[in-house]
């Protein structure tokens, strides 16, 4: 266990993990490249670390010393206590939840080694939006799905935004990229799975009509909030299928999207 270490210069290199969290392209790049992110709340540092990835260092307020005690035992990382005018300095926000940790990235898997064991799969081609990305990581963690993969543009599930609107559920469930899509529906069916494109076009089938089919292996594909799926990935697509609406509506968010199928399609 390491003994915490306060400090009170918001400029101190050890602190450099922490720095303009709000700022969104900076960390967006800074933070893959230097193979780490940021947790932050009780529950998610909880949560990262019981999955597994090595904490780099934590940055509390003293009243949550603690609270964290056990985790600063359990771990050899460093453990900084800092005033809360200093932490909002450092990273550019009130830290209102009061404890921050740097976590070590991993490596992703294959996505081979994903699909092998799965049967029920989503991917998300282009959500660039941190907090529905978050929201659909819960809904799959909730609702059985076995392995989510993104395509290369989609956002960084491991951004803090995206982390704290998941409740740590990128932590609990298996994902990975793909290298090149939409080419990879060719990987997907090679494992065995009927891809299902979320969309509004006029040939789709109902969900209920998916879910009847009780397919052994199932991968939803969901798109991008304002285009839906891409034009290539609908003709990659084995089959099309829509949520039908009332009411006026023409569709739902991703994130709510992908909730209702994934409660449809379950096992």
């Amino acid at each position: 266990m390491a003994e915490p270490v306060v400090l009170d210069d918001p400029a101190d290199p050890r602190l450099a993990d922490y720095t303009s969290l709000t700022d969104v392209e900076l960390r967006r790049r800074r933070e893959p490249a230097e193979g780490l992110f940021i947790a932050e709340g009780e529950k998610v540092i909880r949560r990262a670390a019981a999955a597994g990835y090595r904490m780099r260092s934590m940055l509390l307020s003293e009243k949550w010393r603690g609270v964290m005690g056990d985790v600063i035992a359990a771990s050899t990382a460093p453990v900084y206590l800092v005033a809360p005018a200093v932490a909002e300095q450092v990273t550019g926000y009130h830290v209102h939840r009061g404890a921050l940790a740097s976590m070590a990235r991993g490596p992703l898997p294959a996505p081979a080694g994903l699909l092998a064991g799965a049967r029920r799969i989503a991917v998300f081609e282009d959500t660039v939006d941190h907090a529905n990305l978050g929201a659909a990581f819960r809904n799959a963690a909730a609702l059985g799905v076995d392995a989510v993969l993104l395509t290369p543009r989609c956002a960084d599930p491991l951004y803090r935004r995206a982390v704290k609107v998941s409740m740590g559920s990128v932590f609990q469930v298996p994902w990975t990229r793909l290298e090149s899509w939409p080419a990879d529906v060719g990987l997907l069916r090679a494992h065995g799975f009927v891809t299902a494109a979320l969309c509004l076009a006029e040939d789709s089938v109902t969900l209920d009509q998916l879910a009847a089919r009780r397919d052994r292996r199932l991968a939803l594909l969901l798109g991008t909030e304002g285009d839906g799926l891409s034009q290539a990935a609908l003709r990659a697509a084995d089959l099309r299928v829509r949520i039908p609406m009332d009411g006026g509506v023409d569709s739902l968010n991703v994130a709510a999207a992908s909730a209702v199928a994934f409660y449809a399609t379950r096992p």
